[in-house]
């Protein structure tokens, strides 16, 4: 039999942009400071779109945005640079009240991206049980287990109310791989997939940005097979976008580039200080950022951009 073609779903930045409205919610992938669609989040910055509800596990993608006035609501459980606590522009923006905020448990948050995965409406939990994030999102909903008999009966349980975490529906969402193909299937070589495949089962509209795409059935040479956990029916669109993290990790192809995670929170501390920062490295196209960090790294000797 014949072997059938894949459709190819090579894409673009541009393109991915010219998907967005404001009021949308989008899914961001990684975690903290680890394998964030930098690329993808300084095309949104440079864009002229706004209002966005930004659904992730945070770190400098939630700074970004906020700092370029993209962002009307963050849903998270954490939003830091890993190295350095906590981002500067995400202080600034809730201690200015520019940004609304839905805080949930870093559990919480897996279950509502689940629960959109699943197509369900909420799963339960009995994280956030007796804390504050109840109290924080009064909108949250307990449940009790219908099973306390019957041949389902659970000793264990208690009869007590769970909270039921609503599903987390994501009109797009954006991950950045190691490695992609033509046909969308993604290839993650680092320790950790963050959940990334479950924003993807989450969203109407999935983007996978990726340090280098290949043909497809090439990932073979690229890496295991077995870290190829995004499969082609998860992604509509694959972007090849070198140094796309940049300056967050993507292990194993670069680490983080501390100094210039340093340089970013020092530019933010100053509005002229940022204008600069952000006429340099965001409003740019991605020629221009790579060629810009590459030419700090040579002077500076460093950057973690190998």
């Amino acid at each position: 039999m014949p072997t059938v073609a894949m459709a190819d779903k090579r894409s673009t930045l541009d393109d991915l942009v010219a998907e967005l409205r404001p009021g949308m919610t989008v899914g961001i992938g990684g975690w903290g400071s680890r394998r964030k669609p930098m690329a993808a989040v300084r095309a949104i910055c440079r864009s002229g779109v706004d209002g966005l509800t930004v659904v992730t596990y945070g770190g400098p993608d939630v700074g970004l945005l906020c700092a370029t006035g993209k962002v009307r609501r963050v849903v998270t459980g954490f939003v830091t640079l890993d190295s350095i606590p906590l981002d500067p522009h995400w202080r600034a923006a809730r201690q200015q009240g520019r940004v609304e905020l839905t805080e949930l448990d870093e559990g919480m948050l897996y279950l509502g991206l689940q629960a959109a995965a699943w197509r369900v409406p909420f799963l339960p939990t009995r994280a956030g049980l007796g804390s504050d994030v109840l109290v924080v999102n009064p909108e949250l909903r307990t449940v009790r287990s219908p099973y306390g008999d019957g041949p389902f009966a659970d000793p264990a349980d208690d009869g007590a109310d769970l909270v039921a975490v609503p599903a987390l529906r994501l009109d797009l969402a954006i991950v950045h791989a190691n490695r992609a193909d033509t046909a969308g299937n993604a290839q993650f070589l680092g320790p950790d997939r963050y959940f990334d495949e479950l924003y993807l089962g989450a969203a109407a509209r999935r983007f996978v940005t990726a340090e280098k795409v290949v043909d497809e059935g090439a990932l073979a040479s690229e890496g295991p097979l077995a870290a190829v956990t995004a499969h082609r029916l998860l992604t509509d669109a694959v972007v090849e976008a070198p140094l796309g993290a940049h300056f967050t990790s993507c292990d194993p192809d670069y680490g983080r580039d501390e100094a210039f995670q340093r340089a970013y929170v020092e530019a933010a501390k100053d509005p002229a200080a940022f204008a600069a920062f952000r006429a340099s490295y965001v409003d740019v196209d991605e020629a221009g950022y790579r060629a810009a960090v590459r030419d700090v790294s040579a002077r500076t000797g460093g950057g973690g951009t190998r």
